[in-house]
């Protein structure tokens, strides 16, 4: 590592050493022992190492053809390879660290802007101290408007922090809105994490069910109200076309808002997973034969430590964000959810307005540990202007948060 990374490393640590809580889990410090390390691109080759490095990490292992779909197939490349798929950390010729780096393009107005959102930071234990070099990486890239961090955990949030992003400013979105489709086995895997005595456990569980259902009718937990004239049609993700071009072609018309690429060309990309154990299916929103919004609702595999299933609304889009097509849609992504066999039903993200729509329906909420979305703009002008939470349209479409599987990780 050349002299002046050294230093540049040093004072971040520093800063994040201030800013940590005490059982923050970054290792810092090299130990005497460890080797040198370095950082270098991620090539092809790659894959194995990285995927039994994630596998370690208690990360989801990616396949091959994701990797080809992430990096040579994404149409936010434009043909061009020249982008790095990410980077590695190596020890004496052995990999023990790697960041990847996902190319995608953004709307604002009529200004395109070139982002790159990280992903899957692991390193080994004993190297966790170079972490910081992998991240030093990312942010050095030349000819980005706009980077992004979408499933960052609290150590990697204040990494972030430390590299000038900062928290997404879209109200509520470490809020996670849910609603439980199957009461008894939701109950019975939260009995469960009490770890109660057998006997216990199920007698509680099957309490805890009755009170969910019961809850459910005296509150009514559940989308409700369909507006006349709207017909929702359930189509699969390669029959995406020209209707949805001409949507998000009226979505740019009507004001000034950051809005991550959802051509119906991106659409197709970003929802095809190879090798994917989940499920996606495309919800249509249609008044006299007219597209006017859409929703995409994944239906993830099994937990594997709980076996719980769970659908979440990965995008969501509305003509003018007119509160009956979302209703409409929402109402549909619900019933879907329930049709798939999912345990849990899940919103992430969104505009204050059409949280405040779903509160209607009162969900259950959790929240997580800390803010998992940070953003920095390249230029201090558009950073500042992004700090108005009302400029976003942040949702699971954004970043790596649905372009991997995460649902198989236990």
């Amino acid at each position: 590592m050349a002299t002046i990374e050294k230093k540049v490393t040093s004072a971040i640590l520093t800063l994040i050493r201030s800013r940590r809580e005490p059982k923050a889990g970054l290792v810092v410090r090299p130990p005497a022992a460890t080797a040198p390390v370095r950082v270098r691109e991620v090539l092809f080759s790659d894959f194995s190492v990285v995927a039994e490095l994630k596998r370690h990490g208690r990360l989801t292992p990616d396949s091959v053809e994701n990797w080809e779909r992430l990096w040579r197939q994404n149409p936010a490349l434009g043909g061009q390879f020249d982008r790095p798929m990410g980077w590695v950390l190596e020890a004496e010729a052995r990999v023990v660290g790697y960041l990847g780096n996902i190319s995608q393009l953004y709307r604002y107005g009529d200004r395109t802007l070139t982002a790159v959102a990280s992903h899957g930071l692991v390193v080994e234990p004993a190297y966790r101290w170079a972490s910081l070099s992998l991240v030093a990486a990312f942010y050095r890239q030349k000819s980005v408007d706009l980077f992004l961090t979408t499933t960052a955990i609290e150590a990697v949030g204040k990494i972030a922090r430390a590299f000038g992003s900062d928290p997404l400013p879209q109200a509520h979105y470490d809020t996670v809105l849910f609603w439980v489709l199957q009461p008894d086995p939701f109950a019975q895997v939260v009995m469960k994490k009490l770890k109660l005595r057998p006997a216990l456990s199920l007698a509680a569980g099957t309490i805890a069910s009755l009170a969910i259902r019961m809850d459910g009718v005296l509150r009514g937990r559940k989308p409700r109200g369909c507006p006349a004239g709207l017909i929702v049609s359930e189509i699969g993700v390669s029959d995406i076309g020209d209707d949805f071009q001409a949507l998000w072609a009226q979505k740019l018309d009507e004001k000034p808002r950051l809005l991550a690429d959802r051509s119906a060309t991106a659409l197709r990309w970003h929802f095809t997973m190879p090798s994917d154990r989940g499920s996606v299916c495309v919800l249509c929103c249609r008044k006299n034969g007219e597209l006017l919004g859409y929703a995409v609702v994944r239906n993830e595999p099994p937990n594997q430590a709980n076996g719980l299933r769970r659908s979440i609304v990965a995008d969501m889009l509305a003509r003018q964000d007119d509160p009956e097509i979302f209703t409409t849609l929402w109402n549909a992504a619900y019933d879907q959810a329930k049709r798939a066999g999912s345990h849990v039903f899940e919103m992430l993200g969104f505009p204050e307005d059409v949280r405040n729509l779903c509160s209607q329906w009162h969900p259950y909420e959790r929240k997580y540990p800390a803010c998992p979305f940070y953003y920095k703009a390249s230029d201090d002008k558009l950073h500042k202007l992004l700090s108005d939470g009302l400029l976003w349209y942040a949702s699971p479409f954004d970043g790596d948060t649905t372009l991997f599987n995460f649902g198989t990780a236990s």
